[in-house]
């Protein structure tokens, strides 16, 4: 029990599939890991050169400041939610994973 309260805290704290991996559940944890590095690193991708633009241009004084940045995320952030949504999805699936697993839990190598 003790083994799946760690892979719980490293799935949920560090990343989604650390604590699969950490329980020798080696194909789960590595489709999570790279599924939520994929989807967060495309959000923010997605997110950021928008946004960037609008950062600097509130930082000269051109702008509103926070409310154009808000009002832009609304408009072009669409993709990027849905990507940050999927990101969560994976994060919750890994979390519950861990919680319902009824896998064999392999201990570590010697």
């Amino acid at each position: 029990m003790h083994r799946k309260i760690i892979a719980l805290l490293l799935s949920a704290l560090v990343l989604p599939g650390l604590g699969q991996l950490y329980l020798g559940w080696r194909k789960k944890g590595a489709v999570l890991l790279v599924l939520s590095n994929c989807f967060l690193l495309a959000a923010l991708f997605l997110i950021l050169p928008g946004l960037g633009t609008l950062l600097v241009a509130a930082k000269v004084g051109q702008t509103e400041g926070a409310s154009l940045i808000a009002t832009w995320l609304i408009e072009h952030g669409t993709a990027g939610k849905g990507l940050l949504a999927a990101f969560l999805g994976i994060w919750g699936y890994a979390i519950i994973d861990i919680l319902t697993g009824k896998q064999e839990v392999t201990p570590p190598a010697p």
